[in-house]
Parts: C-alpha cells; sequence; structure tokens
C-alpha cells in the first residue's frame, strides 16, 4: 500500500469532511495508522461507533483505492491531497470540500484571479455575446486570470472556448471520473484545455458511477474555486442558480446579466439580482471595478513604476516643483551642491526619468 492508496482510501470515507478528517487524524496518527488499526482501537480512540470504523468498510474502500491508485498511474493522473501545498486554498474555506482532487493537466489552481462563469444549457446570442466579450475584455486588462467552469453545453462550453481564444488557462469541473468526459461531444475541447495551461478537474473516482445528483454536487467547487461567480443566463430554476446560492454561502461575489423580463433565459438572472443575491453586470470594466482588481497598463498608457529616491535627488525635485527651467548654476546655489556633485546627480536622475534636460543647460521635472 502507498501512502497515494491511503490517501484515496481515506477521502473516499463516507461523510467525511476537513473538520473530521483532521480530528480523526490527530488521534490517530496518519490515515495508514487508521486503516490499520481494530475496530477496537479506532473506538476507544474517537469514543463512538460508526460504520466508518468498521473493519470490513475500511477493507472495501482501501481495495477500492487500490484500483484507482493503478488508474492513476497508468493514465498520467495528479491527485492533490487537502494537506498538499498545491491544494487550492479558496476550497479550504469551505466546510463541504473535499479531501482530494484528481486532476489532469497543469494549471495554478491558486491564480490571483479566478473567475466562475456559468449559465443555462440553452444559451442565447446574448448570453453567448456576453460571455465572450466578457472573457476578451478580461484578459487584456487583467494578468493572472483562470477562467473556471463546468464543460457543459450553452455558456459552460462558450466561457471554455473564448478562454482558450485568449490564451486564458481554463479550468474544467466535471461530475465524473477522469475515465470519460461528458458529454462526449466536449472530448476535443477537453484535450485543448489540457493543452493550453489548462485543467480538468474532479473529485470523483473513475470508479464512482455517473448519476444526476453529481452535477449539483460539483457546483460547490465550480463556487468555492473562485474569488467571484458570473451568472450570464438562466432561467427560473437551473444548476446556475444553485451554483450562485453556493458561491454566496461561501461569502464569494456573485454577479449576474441583467435581461429583458419577457426574456425565458434572463430571467433567473433577474430574481438573483432583485433578491440581492448577485450584483448586476454588464461589463467587464463592471466586474473589475466591484472586485477592487488592479489593471495592468494598455497600449500607448503610461506604466507608473516605483523608483528609488535619495535624499538629494528628493531636494532636487523639490525645487524643480517649484523653479520650472532652472539652469544647473542655480540649483548650485540654491542647494549649495558642489558643481561635479550635482552635474553626476543630474545624470542619474536623467536616467531614471525624473527630469528632462533642455539646450542652454536647463532642467525641469520629467
Amino acid at each position: 500500500m502507498t501512502q497515494l492508496t491511503y490517501q484515496i482510501a481515506f477521502a473516499s470515507l463516507r461523510g467525511i469532511t476537513r473538520t473530521l478528517a483532521n480530528e480523526i487524524l490527530s488521534r490517530i496518527g496518519d490515515e495508514n495508522a487508521f486503516f490499520n488499526a481494530t475496530e477496537q482501537q479506532l473506538e476507544s480512540l474517537m469514543g463512538f461507533k460508526n460504520k466508518i470504523l468498521t473493519q470490513s468498510y475500511r477493507k472495501e474502500i482501501l481495495e477500492k483505492a487500490k484500483k484507482e491508485t493503478e488508474f492513476i498511474a497508468n493514465n498520467n493522473v495528479q491527485p492533490i491531497y487537502y494537506t498538499d501545498k498545491e491544494f487550492p486554498y479558496r476550497l479550504t474555506e469551505c466546510d463541504d470540500a473535499p479531501l482530494i482532487l484528481y486532476t489532469v493537466g497543469k494549471c495554478d489552481l491558486n491564480s490571483s484571479h479566478i473567475i466562475s462563469i456559468v449559465g443555462t444549457r440553452h444559451a442565447t446570442p446574448y448570453g453567448i455575446d456576453f460571455t465572450t466579450r466578457l472573457i476578451e475584455d478580461l484578459s487584456k486588462s487583467i494578468d493572472n486570470i483562470v477562467i473556471v467552469s463546468g464543460l457543459a453545453y450553452g455558456i459552460d462550453i462558450v466561457a471554455h472556448n473564448a478562454s482558450l481564444r485568449n490564451n486564458i488557462p481554463t479550468v474544467a469541473v466535471l461530475a465524473h471520473g477522469l475515465n470519460t468526459i461528458y458529454p462526449a461531444a466536449h472530448r476535443n475541447i477537453a484535450v485543448e484545455i489540457v493543452r493550453n495551461n489548462g485543467m480538468l478537474i474532479t473529485d470523483y473516482r473513475s470508479i464512482d458511477a455517473i448519476h444526476k445528483g453529481n452535477f449539483v454536487a460539483r457546483n460547490r467547487i465550480v463556487a468555492s474555486l473562485c474569488d467571484c461567480l458570473v451568472v450570464a443566463e438562466s432561467a427560473q430554476k437551473g444548476g446556475a442558480l444553485i451554483t450562485a446560492g453556493i458561491a454566496s454561502s461561501y461569502n464569494r461575489d456573485v454577479f449576474a446579466l441583467p435581461g429583458r423580463s419577457s426574456d425565458k433565459y434572463s430571467s433567473g438572472c433577474n430574481r438573483l439580482i432583485a433578491s440581492n443575491v448577485a450584483a448586476l453586470i454588464e461589463s467587464a470594466d463592471d466586474l473589475i471595478a466591484a472586485m477592487r482588481w488592479s489593471t495592468k497598463p494598455q497600449e500607448g498608457e503610461q506604466q507608473i513604476l516605483t523608483i528609488d529616491i535619495s535624499e538629494e535627488e528628493q531636494a532636487v525635485i523639490d525645487y524643480l516643483a517649484t523653479h520650472d527651467d532652472t539652469q544647473i548654476n542655480q540649483l548650485c546655489v540654491a542647494l549649495n551642491y558642489p558643481i561635479a556633485r550635482l552635474m553626476g546627480l543630474l545624470i542619474d536622475m536623467e536616467f531614471k526619468g525624473l527630469i528632462l534636460t533642455y539646450p542652454g543647460g536647463r532642467y525641469r521635472l520629467a
């Protein structure tokens, strides 16, 4: 048995949470000890009886974990355990976060700007255009962006495709193991996501069956991985509204695209806004302003640099601030600096972009 096998089995315990996991490990030591202890030892240490402590149950999930370890080794899957430094710190803030994530691809899940985008499977041209423009504009304005969605039809796949076109890493959160891709029509997109610094991520093992409840459960990862969640379009009911509610409960900022009251797939967004679950959003600028994110300099825009300024340089700056177009002899008299020292100082300041030199030995602030 490898340590990974024990970790997979431990993360598979029914009802396990981060809090319960920490409590068990604080008493037993590590995952290996948990599975090798007797039933009586565990019950004595924990102070209660439960199915997860029985020998038969632990043996059963350990056997399944062995098979999953083999699948991981044979399919280039990278598991991330909740105690690993790579584990997304945003997930650690949520009580129901999984203990282990199974991933394919390389993407920084702790990037400084992570945005989840969700919406209806029946995306309209209105929602598609908004999602496309939002991601394109964000790519021009913000560094270190990651876009998260669920690889589903509609808004999800639009978000992934727009990210790929704009060279933004994108993460697809799956509702099943990495032995398959659902829907099958999006397999090529999944491959492109991995090839372009993105990631496929799930908390389901390859042996876990796919059922409807998985899709609701995976929404908690979409909601918790991000700094903010955007609902592009939604009817009165749907997974996007569930995800928005979860994100709000995790204290994530939620935004929604408003629409006409007569539009079926804007009604859910309008309700989120009206109930103050989500803030109204119409553009990337709205999101950036609400999140108070710093934007990167645009083409033709002067970038502000931080420059170390000495006391002597500051004295020159202070004098030029009130005596524009000053000659070097005036500076010598005013500041009482030797001419040789002042000339060297002015040359350094010109290189730093602090002052400008004009004909006749005159100086001005840059």
